[in-house]
């Protein structure tokens, strides 16, 4: 079954939202949050992920920002630590 662009984004962003729920970072007391981004970087992003609320949209971006991982820094950290002789193909 081939997912749609549009279906992957729904998932992506459910994900992330689950994720910071099972970390806890969902729950608590809120805050407000005050700040001045360019009117055409909030439209764009509101496109691509789907999201028409500005306070969904935010939640979701520091939920993507505070969940991420360090994997590419860890991978190229490893850069020639594999042993030039080893066999890779089989």
């Amino acid at each position: 079954m081939k997912m749609e662009a549009s279906e992957f984004v729904v998932a992506r962003r459910r994900s992330v939202v689950a994720a910071a729920k099972a970390a806890g970072l969902l729950t608590g007391d809120n805050s407000a949050l005050g700040a001045r981004v360019p009117h055409r970087l909030v439209t764009q992003a509101k496109e691509r992920s789907g999201i028409s609320s500005t306070t969904d949209l935010v939640e979701y971006a520091l939920a993507k920002v505070a969940l991420e991982d360090d994997f590419g820094s860890k991978l190229v950290a490893r850069k020639g630590t594999i042993p030039t002789d080893i066999k890779l193909e089989v």
